[in-house]
């Protein structure tokens, strides 16, 4: 890049940052530090009606977690703040006010009834909905006028009637819109706010921001801006429109898709590695085959040239996948420290607190291959730390088997195992074994009912493992159950 890369993530605290949101902050971020360049995180809360308490935290907390660290923005400063658009407002006044100076905007005073009943109007005879340009060209008397009535004006931009805007899109290509389709949009409302076309427009040049990554929805809001920058004397920076987000069935991308915030996969259990891997894949690709990358592989290998011009499909099941991989690539140590407040907040009430971690660290080995998300841990695992276990007591009854057999092998296997003065693995597998073979069964035969009486499932991790974690008194006692269950039907 000729000039130095700067680029911007700038949420508006309307609400919690979702996954698509979060998709455009990282795709800035990777673009950044792929040149060298500075991300730069701003918030637009001019929209004070809709902002909601939290979210700025929350939009914060969710880049953090992610490792999206920002070289200018809130906490960290830098020599273009504020970075919080309501601390702003006096720097996009004196912008309206010098566009209406140069006859490049105007005040408009036409009330909210009237816009509603133009709005109706255009709907009943089918026109094309925006304001009708009443007061753009009003005399001053006419101004004077409507200022003696009391109504606060907003600033709108003359839109040219005619002609057409061009701009080429890093992503997209040549991109034209016909002037006339576009109406006089507002710049400043009437509590001094100003609205998105305007602030981004000052705030992107003022803060020298050279490329602007952001969702497809903006695409139709660029000549408005282009507009801006040419009244404004400001130099463009250079635009890309990110694919859209669907979910799988091609609908627009919503919760019931997975469209929740990104904190509430935290909470979930997804690792941080995993998300962003996920989220680099929705829209941009390596190659046709790659889909597993390090940070450090993104990084190095992002470009907006791989970039899609088609939405991509949010997948909740490959992100659950990609999440068990990174799962299972760390250490012992790591994910035994990932997983203990999960067993803490996930477990059942009636689970002793604290929980012991010598005690969860032998049973990592066995749920490691098993579980795709740190929750699922404790949903799992939960046999290994409960008292009493529930569950019907026909699964204990396996193919081929009855009540009758069921009970002779689980009598057996009781008889057998309260021999043994220890339980390892070797020992419970020499003596289980030869035992299926004395009773006439295969060892699926004598394993089932007796991973069942163990667990209370019919899935469990290997049932010699299993029942050593376990100990042999626990083991003893819920085989004794299970023969009770048993012997009562």
């Amino acid at each position: 890049m000729a000039n130095p890369v700067r680029v911007r993530y700038a949420p508006s605290p309307t609400g919690y940052p979702h996954v698509g949101n979060i998709r455009t902050a990282l795709f800035n971020w990777l673009f950044a530090r792929h040149h060298g360049g500075s991300f730069i995180v701003r918030i637009e809360d001019t929209d004070v009606t809709r902002k909601v308490k939290g979210t700025v935290e929350a939009i914060l907390e969710g880049l953090s977690w992610l490792g999206l660290d920002w070289d200018e923005g809130p906490e960290v400063g830098g020599r273009f703040g504020p970075y919080f658009q309501s601390q702003r407002l006096e720097i996009y006044r004196e912008a309206a006010e010098r566009l209406v100076s140069q006859g490049d905007a105007y005040y408009c005073y036409c009330s909210s009834q009237r816009l509603e009943e133009m709005r109706a109007e255009h709907v009943r005879d089918k026109q094309p909905l925006g304001y009708d340009r009443h007061c753009r060209n009003l005399s001053r008397e006419e101004q004077s006028r409507e200022e003696a009535g009391g109504i606060t004006p907003v600033v709108r931009f003359k839109t040219p009637l005619e002609g057409q805007t061009r701009f080429s899109d890093l992503i997209r290509g040549e991109v034209v819109f016909e002037n006339n389709t576009i109406d006089d949009f507002v710049l400043l409302k009437s509590d001094g706010y100003p609205t998105y076309h305007l602030a981004n427009v000052v705030d992107d040049h003022l803060m020298e921001i050279s490329h602007v990554l952001r969702a497809e929805e903006w695409l139709s809001s660029t000549p408005r801006h282009l507009f801006l920058y040419q009244a404004l004397g400001f130099e463009p920076p250079q635009f890309a429109h990110l694919p859209m987000l669907l979910g799988a069935d091609r609908a627009k991308l919503s919760k019931r898709h997975g469209a929740v915030s990104i904190t509430d996969y935290r909470e979930q259990g997804y690792l941080p590695e995993a998300m962003v891997n996920f989220l680099a894949l929705l829209g941009w690709s390596l190659d046709d085959k790659t889909e597993l990358l390090s940070r450090q592989e993104l990084i190095n290998n992002f470009s907006l040239e791989r970039v899609s011009r088609t939405a991509a499909i949010f997948n909740r099941d490959k992100l659950n996948w990609m999440n068990g991989v990174f799962l299972r690539e760390l250490s012992h140590e790591d994910l035994l420290q990932k997983i203990m407040p999960f067993l803490e907040s996930g477990l059942p009430k009636e689970v002793n607190r604290p929980i012991s971690k010598e005690y969860v660290s032998r049973i990592v080995p066995l749920t490691r291959e098993r579980i795709n998300t740190l929750a699922e841990a404790a949903t799992y695992a939960n046999f290994f730390f409960l008292d009493k276990l529930e569950y019907d007591a026909s699964l204990l009854i396996g193919k081929k088997m009855t009540i009758e057999t069921t009970l002779k092998a689980l009598k057996a296997a009781q008889e057998k195992l309260s021999l043994l003065e220890s339980f390892d693995h070797d020992l419970l597998e020499g003596t289980l074994r030869p035992l299926a073979d004395e009773l006439g069964l295969n060892a699926g035969q004598l394993f089932s009912p007796l991973r069942v009486a163990t667990t209370g499932r019919t899935a469990a991790p290997p049932i010699f493992e299993t029942m050593v974690v376990l100990g042999k008194e626990r083991c003893l006692e819920r085989i004794r159950v299970a023969i009770e269950k048993l012997g009562n039907n």
